[in-house]
């Protein structure tokens, strides 16, 4: 699969937010102000619906944001997009990869640490982990809180896999998100349920990546300061 831009900033759909008939339009647009993977989640579709909302995105974005499919291997397969999102509970990694063209990813979608190391370990490309803040679409959920993705990120799977924060993200808290390690992160009604997505959609890329060049600062100082400490060091004992 392209690899994921850094940070990436992904859309999973929902038509319940476009009760005009306008995902295809929203989803447009939204990519046009700096999403760079759509997931098409339409769980309620028959196979046909389903193929045919894809093959309308897909022809919508262009190539100029990934585009994969919730769960269903056979509509990346027939579609030819960029890959699949797998839920935690869906078909083995290892599975979906002998029936997956090459060059098609493949996402786990997870929520511990354990699944988190498991996907990896079974050849998930990136993983969508969650739930980090309370949301819409999991109100009775338990929010895991960034602290789920600082545990993920020093696992085993840590630096093997990218980690996108998903669960009631907005503008007010990806910080915290990227805070914590993730490389991106993926949303819903932050951007398809606005008034106005190319906005929204901009204020939380803005976001994001502020909070990603901070994140990066803050590294180089610390490498910085590291290196100084050890040619302090080194002046000392000669």
């Amino acid at each position: 699969m392209r690899r994921l831009p850094q940070p990436c900033l992904a859309l999973i759909t929902d038509r319940t937010l476009c009760p005009d008939g306008s995902l295809v339009a929203k989803v447009t647009e939204a990519v046009a102000n700096g999403v760079g993977m759509v997931q098409v989640r339409e769980k309620d579709l028959t196979a046909g619906e389903l193929y045919t909302l894809t093959m309308d995105l897909k022809e919508a974005i262009a190539g100029r944001a990934l585009l994969i499919v919730n769960d269903r291997v056979d509509i990346v397969m027939a579609s030819g997009v960029d890959g699949v999102q797998l839920p935690e509970t869906s078909l083995p990694t290892t599975a979906a990869r002998r029936i997956l063209r090459v060059g098609m990813g493949i996402g786990r979608s997870v929520h511990s640490v354990q699944g988190a190391v498991n996907a990896v370990n079974e050849g998930a490309e990136f993983l969508v982990l969650g739930t980090i803040f309370t949301s819409r679409s999991h109100p009775n959920e338990r929010p895991a809180g960034p602290s789920l993705i600082a545990d993920v990120k020093r696992s085993a799977a840590g630096g093997r896999a990218p980690v996108l924060a998903i669960g009631g993200v907005t503008p007010q808290n990806v910080a915290q998100c990227m805070e914590a390690g993730a490389d991106g992160v993926a949303v819903i009604s932050a951007i398809l349920g606005a008034k106005d997505v190319g906005e929204a959609t901009r204020q939380m890329k803005h976001a994001l990546s502020e909070a990603w060049a901070k994140r990066a600062a803050a590294a180089l100082a610390t490498l910085l300061g590291q290196q100084r400490k050890e040619h302090d060091q080194d002046s000392s004992q000669r």
